[in-house]
């Protein structure tokens, strides 16, 4: 595996790692060599089937690649159906829960991450009023520190 994201690194600008769904909880998927090509944070994104996640970090990837900055607070539209996607910085308190086969790549953290949060059928955000409870919880408030970040399908590996 360690070669095949070298290789990817190499060839493309990039590798996303897919960590499917599975009876621990929702899969999640994120990058690996932006950083490290183009000089932007790596990406990960949350609670959607491992495809999807792979063309929205994909898409992100070619904007960086195309000389785009990806910073947090940043607004992208055209990344996922049904609106927009923000990005947040991830505390890396998380890094070791999420980012492995990152952390064996750089060798060590820090190297920066951002979230890319999506929304839900109305276009709200996790962490906006109003957002049904099911959707704030279909993806992890990487944002916050370990310790203030509500206990559940995320907070299980800690």
């Amino acid at each position: 595996m360690d070669l095949r994201i070298a290789e990817d690194v190499l060839r493309h600008g990039w590798h996303v790692i897919m960590v499917p769904e599975d009876e621990v909880g929702p899969g999640f998927a994120y990058t690996i060599g932006l950083s490290h090509t183009h000089g932007t944070p790596e990406l990960a994104t949350f609670g959607l089937g491992v495809r999807t996640m792979h063309r929205m970090l994909n898409t992100l990837g070619d904007e960086a690649a195309s000389g785009g900055r990806l910073s947090a607070g940043q607004e992208h539209q055209g990344v996922v159906a049904g609106g927009r996607v923000v990005l947040r910085d991830v505390d890396l308190r998380w890094y070791r829960v999420f980012f492995g086969r990152a952390i064996g790549f750089y060798r060590r953290p820090p190297f920066p991450v951002l979230q890319v949060a999506w929304p839900d059928a109305q276009g709200r955000l996790p962490w906006e009023e109003q957002v049904e409870r099911s959707h704030r919880e279909s993806q992890p408030q990487l944002w916050l520190p370990p310790d203030r970040h509500p206990v559940g399908v995320w907070t299980a590996e800690l």
